[in-house]
């Protein structure tokens, strides 16, 4: 029977609460807002299968092995605009469709709590476009995966690297028809926070949020910009990554999961066909793709996933780069996040602070946050907000 002592030794991820023959396994949320099985101990038969199937405890060694890399843009402006980076998802994910296949993701609910769910047809998907730096719930979804390959049916499932390896590890044995697509986190933040975030700008802004965009492209993609939407479905806010109080969160690392600093899936050879991010310098490999609308890298690590990207490639434009290149300096993909002192603090006044007083504590709109919001949008609305941040990233070495 898994119990957890540690919770740096759970993702989250639900393999576990879906393998048990018998359901004495569900998933809770605990004071952070993050989900954790908890067993029935007298339902418990002692299977052994829940510890098998963690990916936590079965987590692997850095193997390398052969990969194909590529920068990616997706042809459609749309799909392209609407995606967080250069809509290489979309590009995997219409494949699948065509097929007949189905597509799962992570997405809102009417509450805007974050959840995996299925998508069949080309509409569905936009609900999976786009970041959630939120901590998505997979539910049931690697139980019904199940049930969709062994009726013969093509899946395509996207997650983070620990919830690949858990849908890998539940399913126990390779699948053909199942192309998995992992996306290179920084960490998974509280659902808790996002839940408050929602309260306090629902309260500010005197509407229900009924969509929101972590990393929309409202000021260009190299401006990272929170958007959300009104009850009528009408943008009403729009604050950059400098102003944001839940992007500022979210990079402070100062509400992620127990186990994103510690966590045991950032390596370059990873399970999944696919690892899909974001690439800012994409001047570095070639000028002509530096559009400031979004690109991504695109790591392939089977067979079947070149076999794949050949079938999608006419719908994008693409570039082939050499996997050290593509892969070098990414701290993101290597590096788990670095634990803010100020994190306990955060999410105990979190469960019980009013959600303005919460956010303005932690993360104020103060003079110097205002300061250079205002220097940002200057340096866009005079085009030289790419340069400036290239010659940041050259003094830096990240390039």
């Amino acid at each position: 029977m898994i119990e957890i002592k540690d919770k740096k030794e759970c993702c989250g991820c639900g393999s576990c609460m879906n393998i048990c023959p018998v359901h004495c396994l569900r998933m809770e949320t605990d004071a952070e807002g993050f989900l954790y099985p908890v067993a029935d101990a007298e339902a418990c038969i002692d299977c052994g299968l829940c510890e098998k199937v963690c990916p936590v405890l079965n987590a692997g060694e850095d193997i390398p092995a052969d990969q194909s890399a590529y920068l990616l843009q997706y042809r459609n402006a749309r799909v392209r605009r609407q995606s967080t980076s250069g809509g290489a998802f979309t590009a995997i994910a219409g494949y699948v469709l065509r097929q007949g296949g189905v597509v799962y993701g992570a997405a809102y609910d009417e509450s805007l709590r974050v959840h995996h769910k299925a998508a069949e047809s080309a509409g569905a998907l936009a609900a999976f476009r786009g970041s959630k730096y939120v901590q998505s719930d997979t539910e049931s979804t690697f139980s019904e995966v199940r049930e969709h390959l062994n009726a013969g049916r093509l899946v395509c499932y996207s997650g983070t690297p620990c919830q690949i390896e858990g849908l890998l590890g539940f399913l126990q044995k390779p699948y053909e028809k199942l192309i998995t697509v992992d996306v290179v986190c920084h960490a998974v933040p509280s659902p808790l926070v996002w839940e408050r975030y929602l309260e306090m700008q629902g309260r500010k802004l005197g509407t229900r949020i009924t969509d929101a965009k972590f990393r929309e492209k409202h000021f260009g993609y190299q401006y990272s910009t929170m958007t959300l939407m009104d009850q009528d479905g009408q943008e009403c806010y729009a604050q950059g990554i400098d102003t944001d109080q839940m992007l500022r969160a979210f990079f402070s690392n100062v509400c992620d999961r127990p186990s994103c600093y510690d966590c045991r899936f950032k390596k370059r050879y990873r399970k999944s066909d696919f690892t899909i991010w974001d690439c800012y310098p994409v001047y570095a490999f070639d000028k002509r793709l530096d559009d400031d609308k979004g690109t991504n890298r695109v790591l392939i690590h089977t067979q079947k996933g070149r076999e794949i990207f050949e079938q999608i490639r006419e719908r994008c434009r693409v570039l082939e780069v050499d996997p050290d290149r593509l892969t070098a300096g990414v701290k993101e993909m290597f590096e788990s996040v670095e634990e803010s002192p100020l994190r306990e603090q955060f999410l105990e006044d979190a469960a019980c602070m009013d959600a303005q007083v919460l956010f303005d504590r932690y993360f104020p709109v103060n003079t110097k946050v205002r300061l250079e919001r205002a220097a940002r949008r200057f340096c866009y609305r005079t085009g030289i907000y790419s340069a400036a941040k290239r010659a940041a990233r050259k003094i830096l070495k990240k390039d």
